[in-house]
């Protein structure tokens, strides 16, 4: 079996997943579920650089991308109106 075809499928697949985590925070009007899709996003690409072999980069970036960042955002979300609106 051809493993580089695995991996590169593997690659792809994250990578599309990554786009389409970052069209939603883009279109959702919900601010939460905007947050939650960046740190879908976060997560992604944290396992797109463990993937990568920089498992270093991969913790910092799930730490701090997903985890932190997210709850900052939620707190944030909570003291102003939760929908966006135009």
């Amino acid at each position: 079996m051809d493993w580089s075809l695995l991996y590169d499928a593997i690659h792809v697949v994250i990578l599309l997943g990554i786009v389409a985590a970052s069209v939603l925070v883009v279109r959702m009007k919900d601010l939460v579920s905007a947050a939650v899709a960046l740190a879908a996003a976060s997560l992604l690409l944290s396992l797109e650089f463990f993937i990568l072999q920089a498992p270093d980069v991969a913790i910092a970036e799930a730490a701090v991308g997903a985890g932190l960042t997210t709850a900052i955002y939620i707190f944030a979300i909570k003291g102003t109106r939760r929908r966006e609106e135009y």
